[in-house]
C-alpha cells in the first residue's frame, strides 16, 4: 500500500529549524521543501524524466518569497508537462535561451545586420545618411527594444513629432527604412511577420518638391557671386566642377584622382559610387582639364580630388557646396543639386538631343539593355555637348 504523505502547512514550514545537514519535508505530488543548515528553505519539484525515467529536480524558489500555495500551483503546471511527455528542465532552459535571444536581438542589433547588406546596394554616403536618420530619430527610443516588441502604435507615436514639425519627407524615409529592417528580421527568422507594415498610412504624404534652381538668365549673376565670394579655393573648385560635369553633389564631392583618365579625358565613376549603381563616364572639357590640373597642386598627393579640410584623408561633405551657395546669397533659390536642372534646361533650350542630356545626367533608363547601350553610344556626342556647356559657362562670366 502506497505511503500517504500529509501535506505541509505554513506554520509547519515557519517552525522548521535548521540542522547540521540538509533535510527534506514532503508536501506530496513531487513537491519538497529543503531546509538547509544556513536556515534557508527552498521548494523543489522532483520527478521522473518522461522518457529516460531518470530522477530529476527543479528549484522553484525560496520560502517565504515563494509561498506554499504558489509552490503547489507551479508543481501542478510542471506535473502536467511531465504527464504530456515534456521534460520541464529542458523546457525551462529552452525558454531561458529564447528570452536571452529575444533580449539580445534588439532593433539596433538587427538594423546593424540589415545595413551591412544595404551598403552593397547603395553608395557609402547614402548608407551613412540612412544610419544617421535612425540614430537621430529611432534608436534613442527604440534602439534597445527587442525586435519582437516593436509595434505600430508606439512607432507611430515616436515619429509623430516629426510630423508636427512638417518633416514629412523624413517620416516617409524612416517608415521605409524601418519596414526594410522588419522584413529583414522576418526573413532571418527573428519574427514571424512585420507588425509595422502599414505605419506610413498614419502620416500625410509629403508634397513632392523640385530642387531649387535659378533661371538660365541668372547664370551670369551666380558665376559673379561665385568669383567674388570669400570661399576656400577647393570649395570654389568643387562648385565649378559640379556645374561643368552636371554631377550629383555626392559624386562630385567624393571624386577620386584614380577616376580621372588623363589620356581619354574622362572622369569614370564606379558603379559603387553612383546612385543607380551603374558606372558613369563623364567626358572632360578643356575647362575641366584646366580645373583638375589646378586642383592637382592642392590634392594630387591625396586620394580625393576635394579633400576634407579637417580630415584630409576623407573627401569633402556633399553639403559643402550647399553651405557655400547659401553664404553666396542664394538660400532658397538654388541648391547644389539644382545646378543639374540648370544645365538640363539650358541644354534642352539649345536643342541638344534629350537622350544625350539624360545620359549626361546619369538618369536611369527603364530598359536596362537600352540604357547601357545608349551610354556607350552617346559618349562621343556627349563629349561635344559637354565642351559646348563649358564654353557656355565661360561666356556667361561677367
Amino acid at each position: 500500500m502506497a505511503k500517504v504523505i500529509a501535506p505541509l502547512n505554513v506554520t509547519q514550514i515557519k517552525n522548521a529549524k535548521p540542522k547540521i545537514t540538509d533535510y527534506v519535508l514532503s508536501d506530496g505530488d513531487g513537491l519538497y521543501l529543503i531546509v538547509r543548515p544556513s536556515g534557508t528553505k527552498n521548494f523543489q519539484f522532483k520527478y521522473s524524466h518522461p522518457v529516460t525515467k531518470k530522477r530529476l529536480s527543479i528549484s522553484l524558489g525560496a520560502f517565504p518569497d515563494l509561498g506554499l500555495a504558489d509552490a503547489r500551483e507551479k508543481t501542478r503546471e510542471l506535473r502536467k508537462q511531465v504527464t504530456s511527455g515534456v521534460d520541464p528542465s529542458s523546457s525551462k532552459r529552452e525558454q531561458k535561451a529564447a528570452e536571452l535571444t529575444r533580449l539580445a536581438t534588439t532593433l539596433r542589433s538587427v538594423a546593424e545586420g540589415w545595413i551591412d547588406i544595404k551598403r552593397t546596394r547603395v553608395t557609402d554616403d547614402y548608407a551613412e545618411d540612412i544610419w544617421r536618420s535612425l540614430e537621430c530619430h529611432v534608436f534613442p527610443k527604440l534602439g534597445d527594444r527587442p525586435i519582437t516588441d516593436i509595434n505600430a502604435p508606439e512607432t507611430i507615436k515616436i515619429l509623430s513629432p516629426l510630423r508636427v514639425k512638417g518633416s514629412l519627407e523624413t517620416v516617409k524615409r524612416i517608415c521605409q527604412r524601418l519596414n526594410e529592417i522588419m522584413i529583414y528580421a522576418t526573413n532571418i527568422g527573428l519574427i514571424t511577420h512585420n507588425p509595422i507594415a502599414g505605419i506610413k498610412a498614419a502620416f500625410p504624404l509629403p508634397q513632392k518638391k523640385s530642387q531649387p534652381t535659378i533661371e538660365p538668365s541668372e547664370l551670369p549673376d551666380f558665376l559673379q557671386a561665385l568669383r567674388l565670394a570669400n570661399l576656400y579655393t577647393p570649395t570654389r573648385c568643387l562648385i565649378e566642377f559640379q556645374l561643368h560635369t552636371m554631377s550629383r553633389p555626392s559624386e562630385a564631392a567624393g571624386a577620386l584622382w584614380s577616376e580621372v583618365n588623363w589620356e581619354e579625358k574622362t572622369w569614370e565613376i564606379s558603379a559603387e559610387r553612383m546612385k543607380m549603381r551603374r558606372k558613369h563616364v563623364v567626358p572632360l572639357s578643356n575647362q575641366l582639364i584646366s580645373l583638375l590640373e589646378y586642383m592637382h597642386k592642392y590634392s594630387g598627393h591625396r586620394q580625393h580630388i576635394f579633400p576634407n579640410v579637417k580630415k584630409p584623408l576623407e573627401h569633402m561633405s556633399p553639403q559643402t557646396a550647399n553651405m557655400a551657395i547659401r553664404r553666396m546669397g542664394f538660400e532658397g533659390r538654388l541648391v547644389a543639386h539644382g545646378l543639374r536642372s540648370l544645365a538640363s534646361t539650358i541644354l534642352n533650350e539649345n536643342e541638344f538631343n534629350p537622350d544625350w542630356i539624360e545620359a549626361a545626367l546619369a538618369h536611369a533608363d527603364e530598359n536596362t539593355i537600352r540604357g547601357t547601350y545608349n551610354r556607350a553610344l552617346y559618349l562621343d556626342q556627349r563629349r561635344g555637348m559637354m565642351q559646348w556647356w563649358s564654353d557656355h559657362i565661360k561666356s556667361a562670366e561677367k
